[in-house]
């Protein structure tokens, strides 16, 4: 009997939005027969920052108990989704920080060969959702990686319109994940592991 895909979801919120999106993933992903690890990365930004935004200040209290991730973590993975609210259309620092950490495992070939996917959030509609993902994923291409995005795969996917990954816009708070955000998870944690158990039962 083949064992199962070992999942990382390792990501960054600050708000919750992605917080959020990232249980759905790792509900889905459980659901879907994976070993699933969810892991945020270290916060960087100033205590007065975050005391300065009460659903940042929130959110940061109620994750506390969640492990940080570690370059441990992405070795032992099989397939990683990463997730990240834009910042400017790209790559939150947080998470940037920590796939800047992944230089020794990249070094000695141990980012290669495994599934790579993410998920974003914007306050705006047409605030990044897409240049977010391709920024992220150009760190996959230089690890070796393997890009699964949900594509058009299903029809649910043309209610969300997003074949890069999950995208959500929360509007400053206005607009919470919903149905349409949560499918989307779904349908993007099921063909992460669905792709990733293909490639590890041909190794």
């Amino acid at each position: 009997m083949s064992t199962p895909v070992k999942l990382a979801i390792v990501y960054y919120s600050s708000t919750g939005t992605i917080t959020e999106i990232a249980r759905e993933l790792h509900d889905a992903g459980v659901k879907a027969g994976a070993d699933v690890r969810l892991l945020r990365v270290a916060e960087l930004a100033p205590r007065a920052a975050i005391e300065s935004n009460p659903a940042w200040a929130a959110n940061h209290a109620a994750t506390a108990s969640v492990p940080e991730a570690t370059p441990q973590d992405i070795e032992w993975a099989d397939a990683v989704i990463f997730g990240t609210p834009t910042r400017f259309g790209n790559v939150s620092s947080q998470l940037k920080q920590f796939i800047d950490t992944l230089g020794g495992l990249w070094a000695e070939g141990k980012l290669a060969d495994k599934v790579y996917s993410g998920f974003v959030s914007t306050a705006t509609a047409h605030a990044g959702h897409e240049s977010t993902l391709l920024a992220l994923y150009n760190s996959v291409h230089h690890f070796g990686g393997i890009v699964v995005s949900p594509g058009f795969t299903d029809p649910a996917k043309f209610t969300d319109g997003n074949p890069y990954g999950t995208s959500h816009a929360d509007g400053q708070g206005a607009n919470p994940v919903g149905d349409t955000t949560r499918t989307a998870a779904r349908i993007q944690a099921e063909r992460v592991v669905r792709i990733a158990g293909t490639i590890k039962a041909a190794a």
